[in-house]
């Protein structure tokens, strides 16, 4: 029987490994097409049953399964232990990956930290939920596009943060724009969705929804419905969200233009901000409406976050400072950000003081290099130089302290390499027998361009504006590539 269960998880491994991952998704995407097709045209009935086809096909469970077992979070179990670590339990779970019989397990509650001290709650499902719930979003999400707020920015494909900047400066950097900024923030927004609302509303299938909305969570041991919300580490959960706040930007256009207002609405997930003329219109004709919009949804407004705001005093959006300096915008990394990156840096530098220079640099580089990806489209050349300035403080009183019986000079020589007046922090690697330069990455020298945003309209399932997006993914690979090759050479 061992012998037997041996070579059935090595027919499974190598069906997994001969796998042709393209053919797989372009299969997928014609499907995704159509259904796009058929909400474009109203043909509600023939998406519904392209949909069915869609998550009951091979290729789509393929793909479902692809996705929860190589991300981020598949190392982490639900409530059942269980992980797929090996291309033969992906294998196993394609073929156990079925509508029939099943049931949701309850979600597995931990916590995490916030920017304010206080815990997120997370809810984390089972491997073959979260299987279930891939599955069904690829079906989902060809309509979620098609409804989806032009610019909303926010767990959508081909579109990010820096879209959402991008089209905060369109709207505000003119001399005619408008001056005042409404900050939007929902209450607990992925906790306090109302399930009737999407039962009603999202064009998926019910049953399946009903599971994941009402399976529960164990904390401590303890089990506990859920009446209300959507699980924050559920796969469709965004997406679901996206669609409960599809058509607030068509209703809050709708009625500036009625009135004769110019607003605007830029939404990145929960977060908003929207222009208006004036501090009265956004006061007493936006805000009730977008509260008018979320009741209906379950949903509130934040009243500590929700505020109204003169351009030329700023506000923090996206982590990014927005806020006209005597008529000109300029959009930087927000102080609040800064310090916290700074502080989280130290941190990381003081626990680590008897590690070897090589593994400081590993475990720095990618935060110091994400951070500056993040930042690089933005007024942020000031800020790169000033935190460069403080991460060699603190590196120079790191590598001090662990020599405390040698001069300054031998410790300069040993750490740090002048060039042209920059002083860089590096390490030693050997590669092929010869002893190379292992290089912090210098965030001082990352270039500053401004990011092209990606058009409103465009969705990847409208073959109008197929090669749009390629072009723009060529251009993204084409300018990673680049930028890691910059950040190597300093």
């Amino acid at each position: 029987m061992m012998i037997s269960n041996e070579i059935s998880a090595s027919s499974d491994s190598a069906q997994w490994q001969s796998i042709d991952w393209k053919a797989i998704e372009q299969h997928v995407l014609k499907l995704q097409m159509r259904i796009a097709k058929a909400t474009r045209e109203g043909k509600h009935g023939k998406a519904k049953a392209l949909q069915w086809l869609l998550t009951h096909s091979r290729a789509a469970k393929l793909l479902a399964v692809k996705r929860v077992s190589r991300n981020k979070g598949s190392k982490t179990p639900g409530i059942d232990g269980i992980t797929w670590n090996t291309d033969a339990r992906r294998m196993t779970a394609v073929k156990q990956l079925s509508r029939k019989a099943y049931q949701a397990k309850p979600l597995r509650r931990i916590y995490i930290p916030k920017k304010n001290g206080k815990l997120r709650p997370l809810g984390i499902p089972c491997m073959t939920d979260r299987a279930q719930q891939a599955l069904h979003l690829l079906a989902l999400e060809p309509i979620s596009e098609t409804f989806a707020d032009p610019n909303s920015y926010g767990f959508r494909p081909n579109r990010s943060t820096a879209d959402a900047i991008a089209q905060c400066f369109i709207c505000l950097s003119h001399k005619k724009s408008a001056q005042w900024v409404l900050e939007g923030d929902i209450k607990a927004c992925f906790d306090t969705i109302g399930h009737q609302w999407l039962i009603d509303n999202i064009q998926l299938d019910k049953r399946m929804m009903k599971q994941w909305l009402g399976c529960g969570f164990m904390d401590k041991g303890l089990f506990y419905k859920t009446d209300e919300g959507t699980p924050q580490g559920g796969i469709i959960s965004p997406t679901l969200m996206l669609l409960t706040l599809a058509g607030l930007e068509q209703q809050i256009k709708s009625l500036g233009q009625k009135k004769g207002y110019r607003v605007n609405f830029i939404g990145y997930a929960d977060d908003f901000v929207i222009t208006g003329t004036s501090k009265e219109v956004l006061v007493n004709e936006i805000k009730p409406l977008i509260a008018s919009f979320l009741a209906e949804r379950g949903l509130t407004l934040s009243e500590e976050k929700t505020q109204v705001t003169h351009i030329n005093d700023g506000f923090d959006f996206l982590g990014f400072n927005i806020r006209k300096y005597k008529s000109k915008l300029l959009i930087k990394p927000s102080k609040s950000n800064v310090l916290l990156f700074l502080s989280n840096m130290r941190v990381l530098i003081k626990k680590h003081t008897t590690v070897s220079v090589n593994d400081l640099i590993k475990m720095m580089n990618p935060k110091l290099q994400g951070w500056a990806n993040y930042y690089r489209h933005c007024v942020a050349k000031q800020t790169f130089n000033y935190i460069s300035s403080q991460l060699f403080q603190t590196l120079w009183r790191w590598a001090v302290r662990r020599h405390s019986t040698k001069g300054k000079r031998w410790v300069a020589n040993k750490y740090f390499l002048n060039r042209k007046g920059q002083w860089q922090f590096h390490g030693w690697q050997k590669i092929t027998n010869m002893d190379c330069q292992f290089n912090l990455v210098q965030i001082a020298q990352t270039p500053i361009k401004r990011h092209v945003k990606v058009r409103s309209a465009a969705i990847p399932y409208d073959p109008d504006f197929a090669d749009y997006l390629a072009q723009r993914k060529q251009a993204k690979v084409s300018r990673n590539t680049w930028l890691e090759l910059i950040s190597t050479a300093f």
